[in-house]
């Protein structure tokens, strides 16, 4: 089924996520403070985060895309970027278990934010939904979001929902000062009605849902 309705133009994120053998993790996060320039160089990196809490030995990075030539020429330049090719991949493709993508559009009524301040932590949130996109859920689960954005004590960056990948896909992603500061304003906005009543609302489109809390590395331009 399609997606629904998306921003009007080409532009996408590339979510990508590895998996990092445990006792390499260390070492990959050197690499990628050391060599990621030389990636950085191609295209536009939106963030590069590492798991903390809701999966572990865990990369997530987004990558945004004016549409799909403009990737494709990317990974050509990328593939035959010999820099990159022999200081970084050759030496840390051993380091990963596995590797998965997907690309994401944000959905039409979400903007690319920025927090507030550097520091602080974000909450990557995966909403499995029933199928039929944005068209079907997407006034409802706004509602959601803004009810959480109106407590004040979280900040949106981004709504990104699937175009491959799992589909009706939907990722969220937050800002918080600290996981306490976030425990702390989840347990108020769980008691506050308009927040009940509206995710009470949205889950009726909800099959599942999971999260991973995530730090920025240092190359990171959310931070």
């Amino acid at each position: 089924l399609a997606t629904g309705p998306r921003q009007n133009n080409g532009i996408f994120y590339e979510i990508r996520t590895y998996d990092i053998k445990p006792v390499k993790m260390k070492e990959f996060l050197e690499m990628v403070s050391k060599y990621f320039h030389l990636r950085t160089a191609h295209s536009e990196l939106v963030g590069f985060w590492y798991s903390e809490l809701g999966a572990m030995n865990k990369v997530l990075h987004i990558w945004k895309y004016d549409n799909f030539a403009h990737r494709t020429a990317v990974r050509h330049a990328l593939a035959n970027d010999k820099d990159w090719q022999g200081k970084f991949i050759s030496a840390a493709l051993p380091l990963v278990v596995k590797q998965h993508n997907e690309v994401a559009y944000l959905v039409p009524w979400c903007q690319l934010g920025k927090p507030s301040k550097e520091g602080g932590v974000y909450e990557w949130v995966t909403f499995q939904m029933k199928p039929g996109g944005p068209a079907l859920w997407g006034e409802a689960f706004r509602a959601a979001i803004n009810a959480h954005i109106n407590t004040g004590y979280t900040k949106l960056i981004g709504v990104f929902h699937t175009e491959y990948g799992l589909l009706n896909t939907v990722h969220v992603l937050w800002w918080n000062e600290s996981p306490d500061q976030r425990a702390a304003g989840r347990h108020s906005a769980h008691e506050d009605a308009r927040v009940v009543a509206a995710v009470r609302d949205s889950v009726r489109f909800l099959e599942s849902q999971r999260n991973m809390l995530l730090i920025p590395v240092q190359c990171s331009p959310l931070k």
